[in-house]
């Protein structure tokens, strides 16, 4: 059987692609580099990360981005001869404007080195390119609407005003006419377009309803792919925004793709949130942020997709076990330990926006991270970190040596989201105490942005320092020792809350993820290193 979620973690807005019997899913990144982490399997059951394409500088600068822009909702595709990879880099988050600029990569392995991108359009984010039998493709995208309530397509939000429709080619560019061939249900926020084709009709899958609890994937068809396109009887494929959950553990589902097997099985990827309560309030949050999942789908005698599970009748809720196509088992959680030992950063992690990573750190007999900007800085700031993938865990890792000389250096453990929800369980220097271990937090305040002492300076001598973090669903405790030492705690227990989604601005202005990670700040300018001789993340069970 296949579980949801399939991609555990910050895995948001899957694009769902079959290549003889290779299957692929490629989801957004926002601010983390390389941008787009695509995913394969035989079985549908268990997947391997094999690829983040836009890893130079020529396919991707965040450097500037806001928090929670960066790629959003990347479309991977198959033309037969070549992958092809449409990619959004969103410029800016609040306002009345997005900036969102799209570009398309192809590459004829998923593993390559895909091409420098053809810069494509601007109208908005989201888009995604369909290959006809005819071989023309054809480029889709949201058309961003910035000038207010009353003034767009779609009564139920104006600035999602319609999905744009034009022919694209890698020789000309886009071509003829631009269309906006569909406004949406009235459930509205109509974003993330997929074109596919069968029985000589085009279907449009959309995502509505916002990335919060709302959401949901939409469907429309066409005998013309300029439209008229009409809904789905149902309108809504999937979706959980009906339920509770002391009914359903799976919510926030929407934006997925539809691919049929070889045998004609049919499967629907779908963006997820597993939501918890917090301890002692009964406030819903998703630790793991947006993930993705997969339900089997049926065709109905009109024409129509739906969930195999009652669809028919009406019912989008999927299911967290699902009929795969293979008897396999999921693999079970395991512990994974990197000591850095090679020269090239484990496939676990990412780093935050910059095309260039020798200016953060490398990896050289432990990992060398350089001091750059502060914790909030938007262009060089040097966190080294993987995804949060379980409810319940813990982290080790070894900070070998980091030698402060101010309080403006430091270096450590953290517990991130972003610029204004995280925790950092730092070595820095203070004053009157020299070398010494500090538990500081930002507590959603994102207005201000502003630093909470959660713990006195702890003094430390000036060796290895081991720093640890426990988290228990809404619960986090942070630890500390010196070589041969025993485990201290630092600071008391700590809301693990607000590294969701949910806090802060809320799931509708922050939604990326929860990453665990190593970091150095340097606000001197003279970049003080800080070495990483091993990091450990073990999930509860394993």
């Amino acid at each position: 059987m296949i579980r949801n979620p399939i991609l555990p973690g910050f895995n948001p807005d899957p694009s769902f692609v079959r290549v003889g019997d290779d299957y692929y899913i490629a989801t957004s990144t926002f601010e983390w580099y390389p941008g787009v982490q695509i995913f394969h399997s035989k079985d549908l059951v268990n997947w391997t990360l094999v690829a983040r394409p836009l890893n130079r500088a020529a396919l991707l600068d965040m450097r500037g981005n806001p928090d929670s822009c960066g790629i959003w909702a990347p479309c991977l595709s198959h033309d037969g001869e070549k992958f092809w990879l449409v990619y959004t880099d969103v410029k800016r988050l609040r306002g009345s404007f997005k900036d969102a600029h799209n570009y398309i990569t192809c590459c004829d392995t998923i593993d390559g080195d895909w091409s420098d991108p053809w810069y494509v359009a601007s109208h908005g984010f989201d888009a995604s390119l369909f290959h006809d039998d005819d071989g023309r493709k054809y480029y889709m995208t949201v058309q961003w609407n910035h000038r207010g309530e009353g003034t767009g397509g779609n009564p139920k939000h104006s600035s999602f005003d319609g999905i744009l429709l034009q022919e694209w080619s890698p020789e000309s560019g886009l071509m003829g006419p631009i269309k906006n061939v569909y406004s949406g249900t009235p459930h509205g926020l109509t974003e993330a377009p997929h074109i596919f084709k069968r029985n000589g009709y085009y279907y449009m899958t959309t995502a509505e309803g916002g990335t919060g609890y709302d959401h949901a994937v939409s469907l429309a068809r066409s005998r013309d792919i300029w439209g008229p396109y009409e809904n789905h009887p149902n309108l809504h494929v999937i979706s959980a925004k009906d339920s509770t959950i002391a009914e359903q553990p799976i919510h926030r589902t929407g934006h997925g793709q539809y691919v049929e097997t070889p045998d004609g099985q049919h499967y629907h990827t779908f963006l997820m949130g597993r939501p918890i309560q917090k301890r002692g309030t009964g406030r819903l949050f998703c630790p793991l942020g947006r993930e993705t999942g997969i339900e089997r789908v049926v065709w109905g005698d009109d024409d129509w997709l739906y969930l195999e599970n009652g669809g028919l009748d009406g019912n989008t809720v999927p299911r967290v076990e699902v009929a795969g196509l293979a008897d396999v088992a999921p693999t079970p959680p395991k512990a994974v330990v990197d000591d850095f030992a090679g020269t090239k950063l484990p496939l676990d992690f990412q780093w935050l926006r910059h095309p260039h990573p020798e200016r953060l750190f490398r990896v050289d007999n432990g990992l060398h991270i350089i001091g750059r900007e502060s914790f909030g800085s938007w262009f060089e700031n040097a966190l080294v970190a993987r995804r949060q993938e379980h409810l319940a865990f813990e982290v080790e890792t070894t900070l070998a040596a980091f030698a402060p000389d101010t309080y403006q250096q430091s270096a450590g453990l953290t517990y991130y989201y972003n610029q204004h929800k995280f925790y950092k369980l730092l070595v820095t220097f203070e004053p009157d105490v020299g070398r010494c271990v500090r538990l500081v937090g930002c507590l959603g305040n994102w207005q201000d942005q502003a630093l909470t002492w959660l713990s006195d300076p702890i003094p430390v001598g000036d060796g290895a320092i081991e720093l640890k973090l426990v988290v228990d669903r809404s619960d986090a405790w942070f630890f500390m020792r010196e070589a041969g030492g025993e485990w201290a705690q630092v600071g008391d227990m700590q809301d693990a809350t607000l590294i969701s989604d949910e806090a802060g601005v809320g799931e509708h202005a922050s939604f990326t993820g929860a990453f665990v990670g190593m970091f150095a700040s340097d606000t001197t300018g003279q970049g003080k290193e800080a070495t990483f001789s091993r990091f450990a993340y073990t999930p509860e069970g394993a």
